[in-house]
């Protein structure tokens, strides 16, 4: 049964790296298109707010449909998404571009990772998705660094036209290798999934993610910039400083995984700790290449880790509707990210580049303190039954 997962982990590449592409190419957009960076940055803004407002609705209803046919169309539409992008004119049409996969990702990301739990089983959750997160982890290892080298010496245009290419292909490729796969025989009424949300534990678990991502994205949005700007890398450095970054990913990916099934709050607690020890001392160690690699190795291994941990997180929360405890910390994390852009824009307006760092960090101090006051069950600590499953 590996072999579905794989694929999915190859569709989720695909459909991460439409979502974080942007973020190495974001000053190149912005040249080109003649706005600002912070105004560039409102198109993460745009995909993160669509996902966070429409990702639980979308999601709750898509239940229903065959698993295959589903991804094989979210797929398509994130091709011709991406083919729109590069024949952008103007940041309105770039807007259309982002919002329209934006629609898609929260039901994808949600449903392939419900469909990788039923494989095996509930008590395997973090490794079957940390598997499914390897696709994630891929798309921060290559898709982002090597969309942006693509956009260094062939145009971002350019770099959005491959990533077309590659959804088609991978919707090729689902056809023809992704077996069919059974809706559930009693699927969760849309009532019952939004019954979740009347639980002050399940909210809480909800603005956990909330603040986790907003911090990540608050300094995440402008990583190309800040190493453009601070540390005087030109384009090709900064995709493989993006694609360094990524890679180890691959290590956080790992550890993820294996801590979120023993714990999730800890987990989150402990991987909030040494992010914020990473982004405080991004920009103090900017001109040393140690210092700087440290930094962002630290930051790379616990952003990687928290994605899937948080993802984890809610769908042990809601055993009986793990796709929709799925979908809340896509709409909670991409909330988030659309917090963290905004966030992040209005810093480097006001106390520019250098304080970043700090103000992410502050961000994920306040996750790490909401964490703790989860383990000590402040907030009523039942979630139908499924309390023992959270902390």
């Amino acid at each position: 049964m590996l072999l579905p997962i794989l694929l999915l982990a190859a569709a989720g590449f695909t459909v991460l790296t439409t979502e974080f592409i942007i973020v190495g190419l974001l000053p190149a957009i912005a040249r080109d298109l003649q706005v600002s960076v912070s105004q560039a940055g409102l198109l993460v803004t745009l995909f993160a707010f669509t996902v966070a407002c429409c990702g639980p609705f979308l999601t709750a209803y898509c239940t229903r449909f065959e698993r295959k046919r589903l991804f094989i169309t979210i797929l398509v539409v994130f091709g011709l998404s991406n083919a729109l992008a590069a024949l952008a004119s103007n940041i309105y049409m770039m807007g259309l571009a982002r919002l329209i996969p934006a629609l898609g990702l929260p039901v994808f990301w949600a449903l392939a990772s419900e469909t990788a739990v039923d494989i095996v089983g509930p008590d395997h959750a973090g490794k079957a998705i940390a598997k499914i997160s390897f696709g994630v982890v891929c798309a921060t290892v290559f898709g982002i660094p090597v969309g942006t080298l693509i956009g260094d010496v062939l145009g971002w245009r350019a770099a959005f036209g491959v990533l077309a290419l590659v959804a088609f292909a991978k919707a090729f490729l689902l056809y023809g290798f992704l077996p069919r796969t059974r809706r559930h025989d009693e699927p969760v009424s849309l009532r019952e999934q939004f019954a979740l949300l009347r639980s002050p534990l399940m909210l809480g678990h909800v603005l956990l993610s909330v603040l986790v991502f907003s911090g990540m994205f608050t300094a995440y949005t402008y990583l190309a910039d800040i190493l453009e700007r601070l540390a005087g890398f030109d384009g090709t450095v900064v995709g493989w400083c993006l694609m360094g970054f990524g890679a180890v990913g691959l290590i956080g990916n790992s550890m993820g995984g294996r801590m979120v099934d023993r714990h999730p709050l800890i987990a989150s607690l402990v991987f909030c700790s040494f992010m914020i020890v990473g982004m405080v001392a991004l920009v103090p160690s900017i001109h040393s290449l140690v210092g700087l690699a440290v930094a962002l190795g630290i930051w790379g291994v616990t952003q990687a880790a928290l994605f899937l941990v948080s993802h984890v997180r809610l769908i042990k929360a809601a055993p009986q509707a793990p796709a929709f405890g799925a979908s809340l910390n896509i709409a909670g994390g991409n909330l988030g990210i659309g917090l963290g852009a905004l966030i992040g824009g209005r810093v480097i307006d006001t106390l520019g580049l250098v304080s970043l760092g700090f103000a992410a960090a502050g961000l994920i101090a306040l996750a790490a303190m909401l964490a703790v006051l989860l383990m000590s069950r402040w907030f009523t600590p039942e979630v139908n039954g499924a309390s023992d499953s959270l902390s």
